[in-house]
């Protein structure tokens, strides 16, 4: 798999900021609306968030979306390729793979990436987990195929909740200098009642129940979502 190091290249910048310095990244390909009824394949990619774990209806954020996205002009094509346990840099090493067959025939290609989390527990630093990303993203444009991230959510350890939010914010940053559209689920729940409550109650400190997928399900579809499919809600 071919990775566009866009943001290592030249000279060595601050490991907190990257990008800082570079000029504005132009994909070498655009992506193009389908016309007419439109035949889209979906890819969702990312860790045990995106697979929906701990909720027991077995939707998830993922599911949550994908059932109000279907529309008359639409024929849709969605695959959950969530892996519990992925960093940032296992999702990068698998997602072309894993998407590109799943494409295949497909007039418009759309990627969904949700990853990053589990780079706080497995030691991935900042400027890391930012270029994993930076060059999901870089390729995913260079090769005609439209993005979208969905941001990181926040568990119960205020030690965890503070690198958390210093990542989610990195990935903020990273997509909005890309134009990318990027959804911030840690902000609207790190206070959130219900979302404090699923996680009380869940399988862990990090991962919600049923409510709380449709919590994050609820964030990306008011937030960008029908836009980036270009389609009314």
């Amino acid at each position: 798999m071919t990775v566009f190091d866009s943001e290592a290249a030249g000279p060595a910048y601050p490991s907190s900021d990257p990008d800082e310095g570079r000029t504005a990244f132009n994909p070498s390909a655009e992506f193009n609306l389908a016309q007419g009824r439109r035949d889209v394949g979906l890819c969702f990619v990312g860790a045990s968030m995106t697979a929906g774990y701990g909720d027991p209806k077995g939707l998830g954020w993922v599911g949550r979306v994908v059932s109000r996205t279907h529309h008359p002009d639409l024929d849709l094509t969605a695959y959950n390729l969530g892996v519990r346990g992925n960093t940032s840099a296992d999702v990068m090493a698998r997602w072309r793979q894993e998407c590109t067959p799943r494409w295949a025939g497909r007039s418009e290609r759309r990627l969904v990436i949700s990853a990053g989390a589990g780079d706080v527990p497995a030691g991935v630093s900042m400027a890391r987990s930012r270029l994993n990303l930076a060059n999901i993203l870089d390729e995913a444009s260079s090769s005609g195929i439209a993005a979208f991230v969905v941001g990181l959510a926040p568990g119960l350890e205020p030690e965890h909740n503070t690198r958390i939010e210093a990542l989610a914010e990195a990935q903020a940053d990273v997509c909005a200098r890309r134009r990318v559209t990027y959804v911030d689920c840690f902000r609207p729940l790190v206070g959130h009642d219900q979302w404090i409550s699923e996680l009380t109650a869940g399988p862990d400190s990090v991962h919600p129940g049923q409510a709380g997928y449709g919590l994050i399900a609820w964030l990306v579809l008011h937030n960008g979502w029908y836009d980036w499919m270009h389609l009314t809600s």
